[in-house]
């Protein structure tokens, strides 16, 4: 059985590892749908198109824009083979229009969408399936707007590749929800910010005594620390997070992105050579305000409907704070059945420490100095 529990905690540290650097794949599609008519703009990563068509025609690293010219016929016959829509039977869609433009995340194709459907009213029946059988953590992020009624947003995944929508539906609380859901999915996905909370969470059944670390004693005090961990980085990311949404505050993203990387550097090395102790939730609050920064690129890509507007926040902030807790529910009983063992306090405390601050040295030097020095 404690073999078992090593292999969780083990599992829990390694796993966000191989996709490292950057934030998983999205595609965004904004879809205006009125009457017969659909106009819609749909932006994908080149970087992941890439990888499905292989753009990289000298395989020299870097896509051009000759390159991708030379494949535009076949990339939108790849993405509108992997999109469907229906009213009163199937939309007829083509590409009217190529171009480039550049997230926070690096360069993507702009596919200008047009078409039209067989009927004027009713549902919308949306299929989306672009990149699920290559990467089943790939999300498409849709923006729609249904004959003038209130924005619409969703979430496709493997799970949930067919949706429908009808202009009625968008109510406050179908809002509240999709963004309840995309705040879930990108607090699990977002790795730096899983390193950063895990390197506070692994101290957090412990204590450092006489320079050294002994197991907590009670299971009360170890889940009183944990709360205060999370709750004060939920509040500091809320802060900054609302700030940037409502365009009060911006920071350029190549900053926020380093520093995100230097705060799971700082938090890794306080665990080995502890500086701050017993208040860990400060340094939750401190870097979660930057952390904060982060989110904000990510409704900034989904777009955040102005009717809305506190809404949609108030769900993306529950969203990571249910993430969060859900994490804290699988590491915290396991941690702390391990605490007094000399396997948790050397191998996953001192060795997940180790590897989590190697791993964000080299985000924070690909960051700052926009460098690739890990591949995929």
């Amino acid at each position: 059985m404690m073999w078992r529990l090593c292999l969780i905690v083990i599992a829990l540290l390694l796993a966000p590892l191989p996709a490292l650097a950057h934030k998983a794949s999205d595609s965004y599609l904004v879809l205006d749908v009125r009457g017969k008519e659909v106009k819609g703009q749909w932006d994908i990563a080149l970087r992941d198109i890439d990888f499905a068509l292989g753009l990289d025609a000298d395989g020299n690293g870097d896509i051009t824009w000759g390159e991708l010219r030379a494949r535009h016929a076949d990339i939108a016959a790849w993405a509108l083979g992997r999109l469907a829509l229906q009213r009163g039977g199937a939309c007829s869609l083509h590409v009217a229009s190529h171009q480039v433009d550049t997230h926070t995340d690096g360069a993507y194709a702009v596919l200008h969408l047009a078409g039209a459907c067989p009927a004027a009213t009713g549902e919308l029946a949306a299929s989306y399936r672009l990149l699920f059988d290559l990467d089943a953590l790939h999300r498409g992020l849709l923006r729609l707007e249904l004959d003038g009624a209130a924005q619409q947003t969703a979430v496709f995944s493997p799970d949930r590749a067919a949706q429908r929508f009808a202009a009625e539906d968008a109510s406050r609380i179908a809002q509240f929800g999709q963004y309840l859901v995309e705040g879930i999915w990108h607090i699990w996905i977002g790795f730096d910010h899983i390193l950063f909370l895990l390197s506070l969470l692994l101290p957090a059944v412990l204590v450092h005594e006489a320079r050294r670390w002994r197991g907590a004693g009670r299971f009360r005090d170890a889940l009183r620390e944990v709360l205060w961990v999370v709750t004060s980085f939920t509040a500091a990311h809320s802060i900054t997070l609302s700030l940037a949404a409502l365009g009060i505050v911006s920071l350029p993203s190549r900053f926020v992105e380093s520093a995100i990387a230097a705060s799971v550097v700082l938090a890794a090395a306080n665990n080995l050579k502890p500086v701050v102790e017993g208040r860990r939730w400060m340094v939750a609050f401190g870097f979660g305000l930057i952390h904060g920064f982060g989110f904000a690129s990510v409704l900034a890509e989904l777009g955040l409907p102005k009717e809305t507007l506190a809404l949609s926040l108030l769900g993306f902030n529950a969203g990571v704070e249910v993430g969060q807790l859900a994490i804290v529910a699988v590491f915290l009983p396991v941690a702390f059945a391990l605490r007094a063992t000399a396997f948790y306090r050397r191998v996953v405390f001192v060795g997940g420490s180790l590897i989590t601050l190697a791993v964000a040295g080299v985000w924070l030097v690909e960051r700052a100095f926009d460098l690739k020095l890990i591949s995929g």
